[in-house]
């Protein structure tokens, strides 16, 4: 009796750790949906100790962190070896972080947007060094709007009542370009079924692909990418705008500005340095740099208070 006994009491026992056990599994199979709309959780690369003493260089986020920072680790590299200083990267996913860090002192440097570079001005007076060249070998670029292959959309008049997806809030090809573009078709945001700030202009693009938007606005050279390997439709690109800018903190020594300059001002991502870059041809500045032009920002400041970005 008391051998049966325990064997009931293992059995029950063993029966409710599988039970948890399974529990347990299943609700570890569970997904998640994640939405575009919200912003996906990075940690920030904040300066970790072997980074002391290095010059911290910042960029408003473009394709993705790690495809972002693919790119830029060759090119502190350049920088560190035609300007005798160290150089690190510091990573932030919010396109308003990007300018505090800069405006604070946190990074001394940062590949900006021209609305970033308005604002970070406005606000913490800091300068620009250079403009990025197109692969024209001119300080511009444009944005474009596009849908799907298979989208009845055939113009920028037939998004009224349609869904849009704009990249950050503060991105100048993935917001204020593409609002521009609307507004001169008679669309404003009331016009649009909806619309969606999703970050970047990588999520834009995956948010329209996938269908969850009818429409977006990204970046020339992203779509110039797609359109190439059939993925998508353009409906209209913008007229040139100033391109991306290298920016820095009003506090960074004035010989070590004059260093960076030259360096940027020498870098020549077709020839020269083309060995030691990778995938440089997918930022703003494919062809390096020129000499920055405060004049050529006037619209953009212009855009930035009409859309209430600069207050």
């Amino acid at each position: 009796m008391i051998i049966h006994r325990r064997k009931t009491l293992f059995f029950i026992i063993t029966l409710a750790f599988l039970s948890m056990l399974i529990h347990s599994c299943k609700d570890r199979e569970v997904s998640k949906k994640v939405s575009l709309s919200k912003r996906s959780h990075v940690t920030e690369n904040h300066i970790k100790s072997s980074d002391v003493g290095s010059l911290k260089f910042g960029f408003d986020l473009r394709l993705g962190p790690r495809e972002d920072v693919r790119i830029y680790l060759p090119f502190m590299r350049y920088l560190e070896q035609n300007t005798g200083n160290r150089f690190s990267l510091r990573f932030t996913e919010k396109y308003e972080d990007t300018v505090e860090n800069l405006g604070k002192g946190i990074t001394h440097f940062a590949a900006l947007g021209p609305v970033n570079c308005v604002l970070a001005n406005k606000k913490y007076g800091t300068g620009c060094l250079v403009m990025g060249l197109n692969s024209d070998g001119k300080p511009e670029y444009r944005a474009v709007i596009f849908t799907r292959i298979n989208s009845s959309i055939k113009s920028l008049k037939d998004l009224k009542g349609k869904t849009f997806a704009f990249g950050d809030k503060y991105s100048t090809q993935g917001h204020i370009i593409p609002r521009k573009m609307l507004e001169d078709k008679g669309i404003s945001l009331g016009d649009l079924k909806g619309h969606v700030f999703t970050g970047s202009h990588a999520n834009t693009a995956r948010a329209v692909l996938n269908g969850e938007y009818d429409a977006g606005g990204i970046q020339d050279t992203l779509a110039k990418r797609l359109l190439a390997e059939g993925k998508i439709k353009v409906l209209a690109t913008s007229k040139p705008y100033p391109s991306s800018l290298i920016c820095y903190n009003k506090n960074v020594d004035p010989v070590i500005l004059k260093a960076v300059k030259a360096a940027l001002l020498s870098f020549d991502p077709k020839s020269k340095q083309y060995g030691i870059l990778v995938d440089w041809d997918k930022t703003e500045m494919p062809n390096g740099f020129t000499l920055y032009s405060e004049s050529s920002m006037r619209e953009i400041k212009d855009l930035t208070l009409k859309y209430g970005l600069l207050k």
